[in-house]
């Protein structure tokens, strides 16, 4: 998939677990986790707006296009 999801990155620079992630932003750790490992279908733009509250970023520090990604794409 041509879509990165880079919210590992944005974990990492702020120090903050993806459980904590979760709590703050009211998402179950498993939608996360599916959503982190980039084999998440869709994202809801309420989604997307309370994470990037939480982490103080913006969409794009979230999401990359690569689009030489088409071969990286996961398994069904």
């Amino acid at each position: 998939m041509p879509l990165l999801v880079r919210l590992d990155d944005q974990l990492h620079a702020r120090r903050m677990t993806l459980t904590e992630l979760s709590d703050a932003v009211g998402i179950t750790l498993a939608n996360l986790s599916i959503l982190k490992t980039g084999k998440a279908k869709a994202i809801r733009f309420s989604t997307l707006e309370a994470i990037c509250r939480v982490l103080e970023c913006q969409p794009g520090d979230i999401l990359a296009y690569d689009p030489e990604g088409e071969a990286q794409d996961p398994a069904p």
